[in-house]
């Protein structure tokens, strides 16, 4: 006996703009029809969707690298779900794909925007982090905008992060010297270390230029791989060595903003210094998805690489998962599990 198709999902819509810190206000719990397929589409049943810090930017109504998103809709991004029905020649019931119209339990996707889980390399929640967007953006963002070369000391900011925590991986593996992490509790330190980074501290425990100049040692940093910005950014910058190298890739020390933020205070040792800042998108780098795919499954197989998942269930606890990932309640990446 067949189970019925869903004729309707619940998702989640913007309510309101945030101003400043996101609140549950903000966002609704709804129950829409969902459309009729039409041919090349698909009905995919999710299982997890990526809660990820670049949300924050797109709640504002403000042009950006990614589109607003719009008020009384529903919000979109990555999630991994299994087909429940077909009219792609391309896809088949029971395949997983990984997709962008996550903050719901079904999406309706043309079958030409997903991608196509390989059974058996690694749970389906990995293709939204440690083997999806996630990697890449480590992997390219330390291999290919910070240029690192074996031998640098590598320095991570927000390192207990999805991205964070796989950028100290990659490095140790590709041969660094020496890779410190900062993260924002004890616990999250302890697990950089168990990790295999060579040092770590909490930033709440003193000035961050102070331990990261105790952690680094007459030697200094080669790249620094920034996820906060802030306070972090100026540190990294009187750490750095001549010719050091900058990949920015976040800056979630400010993202809840109201009033524009002051750019570090000694941007000038960057002339003398002689340092590359260099920001970067993901979405710039999909040129390396195969190349870091194929490295990826390899350290994921032989444990070089180990990645860690916060995981919210249901739904209508979406908004509190992103509200808690800004505020850095997550070890790893923060997924919903919605089924």
């Amino acid at each position: 006996m067949s189970t019925a198709l869903p004729s309707r999902t619940r998702e989640i819509q913007l309510a309101s703009r945030p101003q400043g810190r996101p609140v549950q206000e903000n966002f609704r719990l709804a129950e829409t029809d969902l459309l009729e397929l039409q041919d090349g589409q698909i009905l995919v049943r999710n299982e997890f969707m990526s809660v990820d810090p670049y949300m924050r930017g797109r709640m504002n109504d403000a042009k950006s690298y990614s589109a607003p998103f719009r008020l009384d809709e529903a919000l979109d991004g990555g999630a991994v779900g299994e087909v429940i029905a077909s009219r792609s020649e391309a896809h088949k019931v029971g395949d997983v794909v990984v997709h962008q119209l996550g903050w719901r339990e079904f999406s309706v996707v043309d079958g030409t925007r997903v991608t196509p889980v390989p059974a058996g390399l690694a749970p389906s929640s990995a293709f939204l982090g440690a083997l999806g967007m996630t990697g890449l953006t480590a992997y390219a963002g330390l291999l290919k905008v910070a240029e690192f070369k074996a031998g640098d000391v590598v320095f991570v900011s927000g390192a207990a992060g999805a991205v964070g925590s796989i950028v100290g991986q990659i490095a140790k593996a590709m041969g660094a010297s020496k890779v410190i992490g900062s993260a924002g509790s004890p616990e999250k330190v302890a697990r950089l270390l168990e990790l295999g980074f060579d040092a770590a501290f909490d930033y709440h425990d003193g000035p961050v230029v102070a331990q990261l100049r105790e952690a680094a040692g007459e030697r200094g940093i080669d790249v620094y791989f920034d996820n906060v910005g802030g306070e972090h950014l100026e540190a990294a910058l009187a750490v750095l060595t001549v010719g050091g190298r900058v990949a920015m890739c976040g800056a979630i020390s400010q993202y809840n903003s109201t009033e524009p933020t002051p750019g570090p205070r000694n941007l000038a040792v960057a002339i003398g210094k002689q340092l590359t800042l260099r920001g970067f998108l993901v979405g710039g780098q999909r040129q390396y998805a195969a190349e870091f795919a194929g490295k990826m499954a390899g350290w994921l197989a032989d444990g070089t690489v180990r990645y860690d998942e916060t995981i919210v269930d249901r739904l209508e606890n979406a908004p509190r998962a992103f509200i808690d990932l800004l505020d850095g309640a997550n070890t790893g990446k923060m997924l919903v599990r919605l089924h």
